[in-house]
Formats: structure tokens, sequence, C-alpha cells
């Protein structure tokens, strides 16, 4: 991937200085301590099952499905969960973790016998991949971080993870790793943060996501499914 070229910059800050009133700030700021982090102690102590069981009493108030399972069992799971949305056709991202939790046979033998149709992202088709993702009756992704606080998934999307694959089609199945469960967005952010320093980048776009669409913005009645996924599954795979 090309990384893009920063041109003009001094002069650009230059200017900004020079409007407001004052020289550059070129020295490395130093970062506050603060007397008081209560973003830290929230659910500070909290087990991976602890954080399950929040998991789950959050998706009842969310209005979003969730099943647990261990990896031999995910076949099975996931196809009842898509014959539960109906079937096809269903678009995924194009991720090795699919293969690695035996998967593949599903995608490519067991649902295209039945007449389902799975499109996988391939970023060298370009808008091929969203009209297929405009058709699609479910689109499956994976979970890299999951806030059990709110029910919210973190989804990283680059060339093989197209973003319209969680929002464009009708319902959602989103995996999520059990080993992924943190307790909220402060959590999140700080493993965001290990993620930039282990391997030096970061996704193109992070997107927040908590079950279904949902707007009460007329009279405010709640209505679900206004700008994305009228349905949503969670799938918890257990795997610590």
């Amino acid at each position: 991937m090309m990384k893009g070229i920063i041109r003009n910059r001094e002069g650009f800050l230059n200017q900004i200085a020079k409007q407001l009133g004052r020289p550059r700030i070129s020295a490395s700021i130093t970062r506050p301590s603060w007397a008081h982090q209560p973003q830290l102690e929230a659910l500070k102590n909290t087990t991976a099952d602890e954080l399950l069981e929040k998991l789950q009493d959050q998706c009842k108030k969310i209005h979003t499905d969730i099943y647990m399972t261990d990896v031999c069992n995910l076949p099975a799971i996931l196809d009842k969960a898509v014959t539960d949305y109906g079937g096809g056709p269903i678009v995924t991202w194009k991720d090795e973790r699919f293969r690695n939790w035996g998967l593949s046979t599903l995608f490519t033998q067991q649902w295209p016998q039945k007449g389902i149709d799975v499109f996988e992202w391939d970023y060298t088709k370009q808008e091929k991949n969203i009209g297929n993702a405009e058709k699609a009756n479910i689109g499956m992704t994976i979970s890299e971080i999951t806030l059990a606080e709110s029910g919210t998934v973190v989804m990283f999307s680059e060339k093989n993870k197209g973003r319209t694959v969680s929002f464009l089609p009708t319902s959602s199945i989103v995996l999520i790793p059990k080993s992924t469960l943190v307790p909220r967005m402060t959590q999140a952010a700080i493993k965001m943060r290990e993620i930039y320093l282990k391997t030096g980048k970061v996704a193109s776009c992070i997107n927040f996501i908590t079950g279904p669409s949902n707007s009460a913005d007329i009279e405010l009645n709640l209505v679900v499914g206004v700008h994305g996924p009228v349905k949503v599954s969670y799938i918890v795979i257990v795997d610590q």
C-alpha cells in the first residue's frame, strides 16, 4: 500500500501559528498526570466470563441475538444463524480466520449446494464488491475488539475487509472471538494503541457498531434498521 506524502506542512503550520498570534510550538508536550482517572476504574477487575455475561445482558437491550460456541461447533451455529435470517446471498470479508475456524467447506460447498450464494470481498473487483454487498441478505464480519458494557463491535477496514459488508446487507452476523472482549471504550482505545505500536499501522477506517441501526429522532419512537442492518447476530467463539 502506498503511503501518503505530506506537502507544505511547515508553511501550513507556520500560518496557523501566525493567525493565533504566537510562535510555533515545536518541543514535545509532556503528557499530564491526572489525579483521578475514573475511566480506568470502571469494570477494572472484571473477568472474561463476567464480561461475556455483561455482553449477553446488553444484547437484550440492543435488539441483538447472541450465540456462544467453540470452534468445533461454529459451522453448525453459523449455519443455523444464516437459516434463521432466511439464507443468502451472503457477502463476507476475505479473512484467513474463516478458514482457520473450519468454515471453508460451509462457504464453498454446503451453502452453494443449498442455493446460497457466497461472495467474498475482493478489492481487485472494486465497485462490484459494493454491488454484492447491496444485494446481500447477510453480511459476515469479525470483531477485532468487543466492548462488553455497550455491546459494541469494532471493525478494522482494509483492502480485504470492506466496510460496506457491515452496513449494506439486510442482516449482519458478527463473529466475536471471546479474547477480544474488553470492558468499555477506554480499554478499546488502549488496545488499539497497543496494536499500532506492535504493527506500526492503523486501519484505514475503524467502525464502532452497536447492534442494528436505531433511530428515535421522530417523536422519540424507536425505529430499528433505519440506516443499516435490520437484524444483527453476534456469535461468540470461545478461544481462551
